[in-house]
């Protein structure tokens, strides 16, 4: 299978946390799967996007459902390639586990056929 992302991350959004998933090359090779749960004000939001740069990673996917996704694209955009997913693109991945944002991450790095939803022009949002 083509490595799409090699350094990326899903996110798991509540309306009180954000776990977040990276995954990221390993040195002598194979993969580094990291899982922390962010709070939700601006402060752990910011801290989730230091983290997220420490680990060097270039595109995050999250799931576009209700509104808390919202103010995390606002902050992570300037320093990532967000993607929008549609949750039954994730439901149906054949990379299920029980942690949805390892089935976020695994999805973008293996095969990297997530749908972006551009947020430009998009009127129900």
């Amino acid at each position: 299978m083509e490595i799409v992302y090699s350094r990326c991350a899903g996110l798991d959004v509540h309306k009180k946390t954000v776990v977040a998933c990276a995954i990221t090359p390993k040195s002598g090779g194979g993969w580094n799967k990291e899982i922390k749960t962010f709070g939700t004000m601006t402060n752990d939001l910011l801290q989730l996007s230091d983290w997220l740069t420490v680990r060097e990673c270039t595109h995050v996917a999250m799931e576009s459902t209700g509104e808390y996704w919202r103010p995390i694209f606002n902050i992570l955009e300037a320093n990532f390639e967000v993607l929008l997913v549609n949750a039954h693109h994730i439901t149906d991945s054949p990379h299920k586990s029980g942690n949805p944002p390892m089935r976020l991450s695994s999805k973008m790095y293996l095969d990297g056929k997530l749908i972006q939803r551009m947020l430009n022009g998009l009127e129900n949002c």
